[in-house]
């Protein structure tokens, strides 16, 4: 097909130094994941490899500012991967990169309000990702959403005038509803299409269970994205079906589109990622498609400046 001239912002990608930083779920592989085989990613994943990615590019899509989502950096000093990313992004070499800083926090904490001060330091920092599924199938289990700790101190996110990046399993659906409800002032992003994790039917009447009940709240936007975390040969229906869904719910003016790389690069290139969406979204007007691409994640992540192309 040919790609017409396409400007897009990746709402959602990683970086990590193995050297400089520490990722138990990388370093020691320690800690479960819904990432399957990920052995692959336990290399450095640097702005110069990000920006080698993006050169695969068809020559008219052109990245021109990212969101970087925590990457489970050690969970004794959150506040260091911030640190680091923002020193990444103020390197002239990295080109503004990234534009954008979701950090991590456990809110239920004693240093909850200490971290989010830290985090709020740094002029990139834009919100918050504490996973909630994270030790939900652990021994012991531990979900946040019944934690009296988490739940008083979740107000701290509005108080920064932060967003909150969604991510769960579907059996939280009805507790990250309420949670969304009780703090209608905070800007809620959803991660990779609500993360279907099965194809299985009952599970996928969930999970659109889920996304509706989400939807029909206007502090919910979602990322388009992650598509290898449940169907690893995945194709441009996967696209149209998934995305599709969460275009027809949340309307495009509520969607934005992201690589989640390098972890999707354990099934597709970035090239192949963007040429998908471009195909899949091919039948939107100029305007949503601008919208869809760059407009809505610049929107919802704040971002003022696009990447220096000098």
């Amino acid at each position: 097909m040919t790609v017409p001239a396409t400007q897009f912002v990746d709402a959602h990608f990683h970086l990590w130094d193995l050297g400089k930083n520490y990722y138990p779920w990388l370093s020691d592989g320690d800690r479960p994941s819904v990432v399957k085989d990920f052995s692959s990613l336990r290399r450095n994943y640097l702005v110069q490899d990000f920006d080698a990615d993006a050169r695969t590019l068809a020559p008219a899509m052109e990245r021109v500012a990212a969101v970087h989502i925590q990457a489970e950096h050690d969970p004794k000093d959150h506040v260091r991967e911030t640190a680091w990313l923002q020193s990444v992004a103020d390197d002239p070499a990295s080109h503004g990169t990234p534009q954008a800083i979701v950090a991590n926090a456990d809110l239920a904490a004693p240093d909850a309000q200490k971290v989010l001060e830290a985090h709020f330091a740094f002029r990139n920092t834009r919100g918050i990702r504490q996973a909630l599924h994270r030790r939900l199938h652990t021994s012991p289990r531990y979900d946040p959403l019944e934690d009296p700790a988490f739940q008083r101190n979740f107000g701290l996110v509005q108080r920064f005038g932060l967003s909150f990046d969604l991510q769960f399993f579907q059996e939280q659906g009805e507790g990250v509803a309420a949670l969304v409800r009780a703090h209608p002032g905070v800007q809620f992003i959803l991660t990779h299409c609500g993360m279907p994790l099965s194809t299985e039917a009952e599970y996928l009447a969930l999970w659109r269970r889920n996304l509706q009940s989400l939807a029909a709240l206007p502090n919910v936007a979602v990322k388009i994205s992650g598509f290898g975390l449940w169907a690893p040969d995945w194709d441009v229906g996967t696209v149209r079906d998934f995305g599709g869904c969460c275009l027809d719910l949340f309307g495009v003016a509520r969607c934005m589109l992201a690589s989640n790389f390098p972890v999707d690069r354990i099934h597709a290139t970035y090239d192949r990622v963007w040429l998908s969406y471009a195909e899949a979204f091919a039948d939107l007007s100029p305007h949503e498609r601008e919208a869809l691409f760059a407009g809505n994640a610049r929107r919802f992540y704040r971002i003022e400046h696009t990447k220096d192309a000098s």
